[in-house]
């Protein structure tokens, strides 16, 4: 405390007795024991205001020393598991180093993907992200003087490019490459890529990339395979300059199921590392093909039309069949075309009612109306109209799917017989009437949609004729069967609501994080994040089984399988208390990214060090870098004072005090009467 606080407070003391001698004994003829107690009270109290207006305080002043950081970064994945020996002799000699510990505060961390505290190296790690760890030091020591000893191969699986990384001025990194650098002939297989599914009788496309590491010449002969059978070969030549080839192809789905696609590439003479010569993945071929029923009991130009248009997609199919098809027949059947319906299309209408399916109902010249209007609920239809020449006008306005590419001009008139049309439900129009040049206003093509069916409304024969005009126009079908074709996509694209649905991926590489999400509703359709989903996983080799609780996430629930070794898998999704399950399979992949690598990449490194203010050292002379760190001067252990300054008074006791004083005072002084 200083000298003056000291002073201020004996000046506080004489203020304060000479209060009490001015009230209490100056003047005061009668003294006794009372005024000596009632003095002692008034000196306290006023003695404690003037303590709580000085406010005396005392400051003491704390000397530490600290040490830099040194934070050894070690790579703990697959790649560098053959170097473990020399990476735990490295870790060994700076532990056992005193003059490392006096200079520096040392830390361990670890990192694959992501980064961690070093407890132990397991070279476990399937995926090396060298720029996020940095990131994430930067971060932690920013304030305080760093040097990172990065401990690594160089190889890099994930994140940004490592060697353009930048630090801070305090941080400093300094990379020992661990591993063979010589520059070895090598050529890897990469990612392939295709699609999700195929269809059957389809074509599908693959196409991969082939890498060549090397000074000299290479020839080398590529196969892709699809269940064991060759599909594609070709023979590559690779020099330095042209060191990477894409090879694409089509492959046909000839058969339903998962196929595994293989890319091969034959090893060269003095090649090492083999792991990185094949590739794999997976492709779903499923069936999908519509099969549509055109019914008609007469013969007529549009049928063909029709037929030829719908199937220029090798998807759909089409039957022509006659209205007095038994039931067995049509339950392969998707939807139907009743081509110029009457009373004989009765089944056929009962028949796609009770299945639900969607219908295109075209009518013309032989239409009985009567019977179409009792048949259904949906529209009406005034008969006894005579046949007359109908064209047709876009609308551009139609919203159920893209029409925007569909050309009118110059299509020829329809033939309908067809009275005034009124809808009982709600309907949009694909297509005017016109007649005579006059907007009729009345829809002559028209699509609506009820009880969770499709239907779609064509009143005019003839369109065979629209096929041929639009031949005319651009030299081909194109312009006609697009429309036809969108049509159809609409009719087919029923999206019935499961309440459980699934998300996931029929392969899954090694070294990629395996993910199963699923989605439940309740039974209005709303999303009941309160249910219980549970997952059993089967390994299809072992036949063993685990089931565990999905976890709800953000709008979803989620299970992580990435500790699944790999293999052939099946799964079973189940909701507690509902009979509600959704199955599935799935391959993890032997995959390994970290096992493509021929050589270590001692280039990056020395980029980082240079761009981190570092230094580049190799695992061989490691030694001499821990030596330039303890000699170094800019790492050196610095001295600081901290000054602690606190109040000498308790200012909630003194209060209390002060009022206990003055209370006490008060209270004798009543008593005896002096007041």
């Amino acid at each position: 405390m200083e000298t003056k606080t000291v002073l201020v407070i004996l000046f506080a003391a004489v203020v304060s007795l000479l209060l009490v001698l001015l009230q209490y004994y100056f003047r005061v003829r009668k003294r006794d024991k009372t005024t000596l107690l009632l003095s002692f009270l008034r000196f306290l109290g006023v003695f404690g205001i003037l303590l709580l207006l000085i406010n005396p305080k005392f400051s003491s002043t704390i000397y530490t020393v600290e040490q830099p950081n040194l934070v050894i970064l070690v790579d703990n994945s697959t790649s560098v598991a053959a170097y473990d020996s020399t990476i735990q002799q490295i870790r060994t000699t700076i532990d056992d180093s005193q003059e490392l510990t006096d200079r520096f505060k040392v830390n361990s961390y670890g990192f694959g993907a992501d980064i961690g505290v070093l407890d132990s190296l397991t070279f476990k790690e399937k995926q090396t992200d060298i720029t996020k760890s940095l990131e994430v030091l930067s971060q932690v020591y920013a304030r305080k003087k760093t040097a990172v000893l990065l401990i690594s191969d160089g190889n890099q699986t994930i994140g940004e490019d490592y060697s353009f990384y930048k630090t801070k001025e305090n941080l400093s990194i300094y990379p020992v490459t661990v591993g063979d650098t010589t520059n070895y002939e090598d050529l890897s297989v990469g990612s392939i890529n295709t699609n999700t599914y195929a269809f059957l009788d389809n074509q599908f496309p693959a196409e991969t990339f082939i890498s060549y590491q090397g000074r000299g010449e290479a020839v080398a002969t590529v196969t892709i395979t699809m269940d064991n059978k060759i599909v594609h070969s070709e023979r590559l030549r690779f020099s330095k300059k042209s060191n990477s080839k894409n090879i694409k192809t089509l492959i046909k789905a000839g058969s339903v199921g998962k196929k595994e696609i293989k890319v091969n590439i034959t090893q060269l003479p003095s090649e090492r590392n083999t792991a990185n010569n094949r590739r794999e993945t997976i492709i779903e071929v499923i069936d999908e093909k519509t099969k549509i029923g055109l019914v008609s009991e007469i013969l007529h130009p549009d049928l063909g039309a029709l037929k030829k248009a719908i199937e220029t997609n090798e998807q759909r199919n089409v039957q022509i069949i006659q209205p007095s098809t038994v039931n067995t027949d049509l339950e392969d059947i998707d939807l139907f075309i009743l081509y110029e319906p009457n009373a004989a299309f009765n089944n056929i209408f009962q028949f796609a009612e009770k299945k639900k399916a969607n219908l295109l109902i075209v009518t013309g010249t032989n239409t009985d109306f009567n019977y179409l209007n009792s048949a259904q609920n949906n529209f009406k239809i005034e008969g006894g109209y005579p046949n007359q020449e109908v064209f047709g006008v876009l609308n551009k306005g139609f919203s159920k799917y893209d029409i925007t590419n569909f050309d009118l001009e110059n299509f020829p008139p329809l033939n309908s017989d067809a009275g005034p049309l009124n809808f009982n439900v709600p309907y949009e129009t694909l297509l005017g009437t016109k007649i005579k040049g006059l907007d009729m206003n009345a829809p002559l093509f028209s699509l609506f949609e009820t009880d969770d069916r499709k239907i779609a409304l064509l009143v005019g024969e003839g369109i065979w004729k629209w096929r041929l005009q639009s031949f005319r126009n651009y030299g081909d079908f194109t312009n006609f069967d697009a429309f036809v074709g969108n049509l159809f996509r609409y009719l087919y694209s029923n999206k019935t609501k499961d309440r459980l649905n699934l998300d996931y991926n029929s392969r899954y590489e090694g070294n990629s994080a395996a993910y199963i999400t699923a989605t439940f509703f309740d039974e209005a359709y709303r999303f009941n994040p309160n249910a219980q989903l549970t997952i059993t996983v089967t390994n299809e080799s072992t036949n063993k089984s685990n089931t565990s609780p999905m976890v709800l996430k953000n709008g979803y629930f989620e299970a992580d399988l990435t500790n699944l070794v790999a293999g052939n898998y099946r799964f079973t999704v189940n909701v507690k208390d509902e009979n509600i399950s959704e199955s599935g399979t799935f391959v993890i992949s032997n995959f390994d990214i970290e096992k493509q690598f021929v050589s270590s990449n001692d280039d990056k490194m020395k980029l980082l060090a240079e761009n981190t203010g570092g230094a580049h050292h190799y695992a061989s002379n490691y030694e001499n870098l821990l030596s330039e760190l303890i000699s170094y001067g800019d790492y050196v252990p610095t001295q600081k004072s901290t000054e602690n300054v606190v109040s000498l008074i308790d200012f909630k006791i003194l209060l209390a005090l002060i009022v206990f004083a003055f209370a006490m005072e008060w209270l004798i002084r009543k008593y005896n009467g002096l007041i």
